[in-house]
């Protein structure tokens, strides 16, 4: 039999992913690889029909120095916090040719926001070989080493086959931060929705990334479990976090999307998700289960109910749990200006209702589309949907 011929990933120029943390939104985005190796979460459809591959080294680097060459012209023609009129940035944006010019967006905006943090791209860079990791992360030290932070994401079946010597190589190469999708501690709800790892995995990488010296981001789903292990999900997902103590808990609420096996399963009645007043309920309860920790809180998303649920565990634990209880004191009425007020981007937290500007906009988009207590929570998921 014949051998199938290699492909060969001809460089065709400086990419970019799809995604990327919204606490990286200041971040240099770096593609080292493309799409998700795993991509069989039921709840996801970022990466669906599309391959993972590695990016070659030679390539990564090709784009670094391309963005590298960019900051330096620019540099030249713009003062770091200085005002350029828009004729001196056309005059810029126009001297590279076409198939260049998304690097230079990239280069402009990273200069215009301080150039502090990059972000390695897709899904889950440390499935590359540890030396060819280290490789780029040294080679991007070395054209920018002011940079204060490098993040990536990672699957903790991943970081678990790292042996603890590479990992600690990566971190002292540059990579500071990775941010991991937990979505639960429920050992039943991973395996329903698919993820690939267990409780005991996500333990045991965390751990491991905290060993490494480098801070954990770690990112937890509520309603994942469904109305059957909502429960089950806050006090495991808890308890897995209780054990690993990471720098960041980040809170992204459940949105079930069109395109998903999660979508199938609740058109076919196997999975009922949790309205707004059931989630708001798991929140709490995930909350009042988080004990000997002193992590971040962070519900720094959209699609998450609460967004001023920002704090520092222990002693930020009551405040964060008294703005759920606000929610809760709202008459039925109020609660659903509040939830499709939240959607629409005008309330951060139940307390903004009281004397916000936009509440009679609220009132009329609630009249308008007809929102009432008895169909806010079908209302809230079409919402929802659009932000996914």
């Amino acid at each position: 039999m014949e051998k199938k011929k290699k492909k060969i990933d001809i460089y065709k120029g400086f990419e970019q992913g799809p995604i990327r943390p919204p606490s990286e939104a200041s971040s240099l985005l770096i593609r080292v690889t493309r799409n998700c190796p795993w991509n069989r979460c039921t709840f996801c459809r970022v990466y669906k029909k599309r391959q993972f591959s590695l990016r070659p080294v030679e390539n990564v680097i090709k784009d670094i120095d391309s963005l590298h060459g960019y900051i330096k012209r620019i540099q030249q023609n713009i003062k770091p916090g200085g005002y350029a009129d828009r004729e001196v940035i056309h005059a810029l944006y126009n001297s590279f040719e076409e198939k260049d010019r998304i690097a230079f967006n990239a280069a402009m905006n990273w200069y215009a926001t301080g150039m502090k943090s990059i972000f390695l791209q897709d899904a889950n860079s440390l499935i590359m070989k540890p030396d060819d990791l280290v490789f780029v992360l040294e080679h991007i030290k070395k054209c920018f080493p002011d940079v204060d932070r490098i993040t990536s994401y990672a699957r903790s079946h991943t970081i678990v086959r790292i042996k603890q010597g590479d990992l600690q190589r990566i971190a002292d190469a540059g990579l500071n931060r990775i941010h991991v999708g937990m979505e639960s501690g429920s050992d039943t709800v991973l395996k329903k929705i698919n993820k690939g790892t267990t409780k005991a995995g996500h333990i045991k990488a965390g751990l491991k990334v905290k060993e490494a010296r480098m801070e954990l981001s770690e990112y937890v789903m509520p309603g994942l479990g469904g109305i059957d292990y909502s429960i089950e999900h806050a006090m495991e997902t808890a308890s897995a976090l209780n054990s690993i103590n990471p720098e960041f808990i980040r809170i992204r609420t459940l949105a079930v999307t069109n395109g998903t096996i999660l979508a199938v399963e609740t058109e076919k009645g196997e999975f009922q998700k949790p309205n707004d007043t059931m989630m708001a309920k798991e929140l709490r309860l995930f909350i009042e289960s988080l004990d000997g920790i002193d992590s971040y809180i962070k519900s720094d998303h959209i699609l998450n109910l609460f967004e001023t649920i920002d704090g520092k565990m222990p002693g930020d634990k009551e405040k964060m749990i008294n703005i759920i209880d606000r929610f809760f004191e709202l008459e039925p009425e109020k609660r659903v200006l509040y939830q499709i007020g939240r959607r629409m981007g005008f309330f951060r937290g139940p307390n903004d209702i009281e004397d916000s500007p936009h509440l009679e906009r609220v009132k009329q988009a609630c009249n308008l589309y007809g929102v009432t207590p008895d169909n806010v929570d079908s209302v809230i998921d079409d919402l929802m949907k659009r932000f996914v």
